[in-house]
């Protein structure tokens, strides 16, 4: 589905979005989303046809936009669109990115763009825990408030740093990896947020250190309060994370995976609390 540009204008197309071949060619190659990672996006994932989290993710998209001064989208039209890709692709397990970029360079007009695509397998991830490493993000924990510019808390296009950070953590022998700032503060992974128990509580790092809003993370809460489970959003030092009883990575397609080491330091899986979530997740979502 591509959204028209600017979306802020309805006049070429009622419905705000028009559904064109996925097979064919779109974007113009000087669109500053390709040439400088201008943009934002969001990845909601749907299971067997039913999105989850969709609204959240769709405020999120709004917010980063804004944190980029790109145009305000209509999130009616984002979320028709959205549920159109999901429809067009047969349903079933899914990955929806959603995207809006500057646009063509000089133009002033916004590219937008939906797609759907069959969601990875995360089953092994779930069930059997993720190896990760911790690496430095290279910036300290306060820096959404000493440099507002660089962006934090936004999901843009520019990647990366992640998919390095990535590459790695697969050199170190490890699947995925957890940012520490240099302050020593846990932050949260390429594509994932981190949630620790200590006792019974969970806990997240606060998004106050540039961390961004995880709509999977939410969830877990709401779930963790529906079972008597405390649970914060607070800074969390990098001991802390190391003597953690249990720990997950947190994302829209694979949900909750368990970690099973980090840095190479064994942690006991509680499959029977993920399981429950994926459960509640695939219901509430």
């Amino acid at each position: 589905m591509l959204l028209d540009a600017p979306t802020v204008d309805q006049s070429l197309h009622a419905a705000g979005y028009r559904r064109v071949d996925p097979q064919e060619a779109h974007l113009r190659v000087d669109d500053l989303g390709a040439t400088r990672g201008d943009g934002v996006f969001e990845t909601v994932g749907v299971f067997a046809g039913r999105p989850v989290q969709l609204q959240p993710h769709i405020r999120r998209l709004q917010h980063s936009a804004g944190i980029l001064d790109l145009p305000d989208i209509r999130a009616e039209v984002w979320q028709e669109a959205i549920l159109a890709a999901i429809d067009a692709a047969g349903g079933g397990d899914l990955s929806v990115k959603a995207v809006l970029t500057r646009g063509v360079e000089g133009t002033g007009s916004a590219t937008g763009w939906v797609l759907a695509f069959p969601a990875p397998d995360s089953q092994r991830a779930r069930r059997e825990g993720l190896d990760v490493v911790t690496l430095s993000r290279g910036y300290a924990s306060d820096i959404a408030q000493t440099s507002p510019w660089l962006l934090q808390g936004a999901k843009t296009t520019s990647y990366a740093v992640h998919m390095a950070a990535l590459r790695e953590a697969r050199r170190r022998g490890a699947e995925d990896v957890i940012f520490t700032s240099t302050d020593s503060f846990v932050l949260e992974g390429p594509t994932s947020t981190v949630v620790l128990r200590a006792g019974n509580e969970l806990i997240t790092p606060a998004t106050d250190q540039g961390i961004l809003a995880c709509t999977t993370q939410e969830l877990l809460f709401q779930f963790a309060a529906d079972r008597g489970i405390a649970a914060v959003a607070r800074p969390v030092p990098v001991q802390e994370l190391r003597s953690a009883d249990l720990v997950w990575l947190c994302s829209s397609v694979r949900l909750c995976a368990p970690v099973r080491a980090i840095d190479g330091r064994s942690l006991p899986l509680d499959t029977e609390l993920a399981q429950d979530f994926l459960t509640y997740a695939h219901r509430e979502g």
